[in-house]
């Protein structure tokens, strides 16, 4: 039982990192349509300059979850305003290609500043320790992690539901055209979700350091992992990310433990199996 209670509570951290990191893509797609492919550089790109804060710099690791996601918002401000605006009249199919390959871009500039080898970041020192709960030693940074991730889901609960941008959101969402004509600024209101969406993937790429490393090539698995989120949840769903991500956390975080020699497949199976029952995701409205 003390072993079953450990397995949870990795699962319970890791499935709520999960949320925080795939959040960003999901209300990028759900809001502006837009599969950002370039997501997984993004949450690259703030573990490698978290890395350089914090083990090269010697800034404090809050200073990184600070800093961070605000350098990352700056550069997905650019991003859509430079790169991605332009595409939103040509359709999924071009906006895919750019991303994907600005993916590549990040990927070769990734490996010439920082090179190949797997970087580690320490947690900070005051969540270094554990703490005891029924008779078992829980890292107190992986309760840090449920605890931002719980937060993060009232936040976004909050500013859809309670405050004007939540309204405006949902009302370019519902029917762009009539929102622009009753005054709302679209291309605005599109620019704040991107640069909002790439802040969370920042403050992800920074929470994830200490748990999933650092290394080249990590972006792609982080885009497979989003997809699969994003997929089994429901497109442009964020209650269907939140529950996705935790449930990918239990059968990845289990299956490693119980029967490691396939617990590679195991995601795609429940993937595949989401798909076979419910096709627009578990909370995913059917087109």
């Amino acid at each position: 039982m003390d072993t079953l209670f450990l397995q949870m509570m990795n699962a319970l951290s890791y499935g709520f990192l999960l949320f925080i990191i795939t959040c960003g893509i999901t209300i990028v797609f759900g809001i502006l349509g837009v599969l950002n492919l370039a997501h997984g550089s993004l949450y690259l790109l703030a573990s490698y300059i978290g890395y350089s804060m914090i083990m090269k710099v010697g800034l404090p690791f809050w200073a990184a979850i600070v800093t961070v996601p605000l350098l990352i918002a700056i550069i997905g401000f650019t991003t859509e305003i430079f790169i991605l605006r332009p595409t939103y009249k040509l359709g999924h199919l071009s906006q895919v290609l750019l991303t994907f390959g600005l993916a590549y871009i990040f990927h070769d500039i990734f490996s010439i500043i920082w090179g190949k080898n797997v970087l580690s970041v320490n947690p900070p020192e005051a969540l270094s320790n554990s703490v005891e709960i029924f008779g078992n030693a829980i890292p107190s940074y992986r309760l840090a992690l449920i605890m931002i991730g719980a937060a993060l889901v009232l936040l976004l609960w909050y500013i859809q539901e309670k405050t004007k941008w939540g309204a405006v959101i949902r009302a370019g969402l519902s029917d762009k055209e009539m929102a622009g004509g009753l005054g709302v600024n679209i291309h605005l209101v599109f620019t704040f979700v991107f640069v909002f969406g790439s802040l969370l993937t920042g403050l992800g790429g920074v929470l994830g350091s200490p748990i999933l490393g650092t290394y080249p090539g990590m972006e792609f698995q982080i885009l497979i992992l989003s997809l699969v989120v994003l997929v089994v949840g429901g497109l442009g769903s964020v209650s269907g990310t939140l529950l996705a991500s935790l449930l990918v956390g239990f059968v990845e975080t289990f299956s490693r433990y119980f029967v490691p020699e396939i617990s590679l497949i195991m995601t795609f199976v429940l993937m595949a199996l989401v798909l076979v029952v419910r096709p627009q995701g578990l909370i995913g409205r059917r087109i």
